[in-house]
């Protein structure tokens, strides 16, 4: 599989900008309120834990998988680069 590095880049800079505090700082790490909706949703495990990780579920494994290539593979992109 063939990454679109220029999406992925999009995609993390559209997540720090989801974090934005003080004008133009933003978290590093992904925001609590949706860790805890996809841990609702059964996607991973609780992300309330000493590790800076979260476990997969099966069905988050599959999900993640295919939202990855949908989103960042060269093939599956519908982000373009204006």
């Amino acid at each position: 599989m063939n990454i679109n590095t220029v999406a992925v880049d999009d995609a993390v800079l559209a997540l720090l900008n989801f974090t934005l505090h003080n004008h133009n700082r933003a978290w590093i790490g992904f925001n609590w309120d949706s860790l805890n909706r996809l841990h609702e949703r059964g996607l991973i495990g609780d992300p309330v834990n000493k590790t800076k990780s979260v476990i997969l579920t099966d069905d988050g494994l599959r999900e993640s998988e295919r939202l990855f290539k949908l989103l960042f593979s060269s093939a599956g992109s519908k982000i373009s680069r204006h």
